[in-house]
């Protein structure tokens, strides 16, 4: 993989002496940066751990075949620290709270108020957050919910966005494949010279090998 990482930054840095749209450039510098920090971590990085999901309320025992009313509308504020989320609700009762948080996502189900079940979940939040801090408060005609974020800053919006600009790198998957996702979005944005650029940079760079990158672009 180290080897594979290796020629993919090989051909970026080429890539990014003759791209010339202040844009492309900016696309391509963030490419190396990420490929150059996970060539570093597939060197020396341990294998990665799965955070173990934390529950930070009391166990409720629940019936898989309970209904849930979702809570689709609340407010939300944040410091630099902590994001809060701010849910309208009486009659919450705080042992009869379930609550799952993990790095990316919370999940909070409220049993028995005033004979309903009411579930309030964010499948992907903005920003990583720190399970074993966060915290559920009732008060009498709301409930508060509390995420500490594990790295201090703001927030753009309380829930994941998808970026299609910006490269994608998983770290499990093939680097290559974040590369011609990047190389298709520069050639859907640039001009018609900067499509030519690429696709002849591209074609010598991948010259004798199968792999085509570009295939299906004009």
């Amino acid at each position: 993989m180290a080897d594979e990482i290796a020629r993919d930054l090989e051909e970026l840095h080429h890539l990014q002496t003759i791209a010339k749209r202040p844009r492309i450039v900016s696309l391509i510098s963030s490419e190396i940066r990420n490929l150059q920090k996970l060539s570093k971590e597939a060197v020396s990085a341990p294998p990665l751990q799965i955070p173990t999901p934390i529950s930070s309320a009391p166990k409720v025992s629940t019936d898989p075949a309970l209904k849930y009313l979702t809570l689709g509308s609340f407010s939300w504020d944040q410091d630099n620290d902590k994001v809060k989320i701010y849910i309208s609700l009486e009659g919450v009762e705080q042992e009869k709270i379930e609550t799952e948080f993990k790095p990316m996502s919370v999940d909070a189900k409220f049993h028995d108020v005033q004979g309903k079940n009411y579930r309030c979940a964010i499948a992907k939040l903005n920003k990583e957050i720190v399970p074993d801090k966060c915290k559920v408060v009732v008060k009498p005609t709301r409930v508060i919910i509390t995420l500490f974020k594990a790295s201090k800053g703001n927030w753009s919006d309380l829930q994941f966005k998808e970026d299609k600009l910006k490269p994608n790198v998983d770290k499990e998957r093939d680097p290559m494949a974040g590369i011609m996702d990047l190389m298709k979005n520069m050639y859907e944005e640039g001009d018609d010279e900067m499509k030519r650029t690429i696709a002849k940079a591209w074609t010598d760079a991948r010259s004798g090998k199968t792999a085509d990158p570009l295939k299906g672009y004009p």
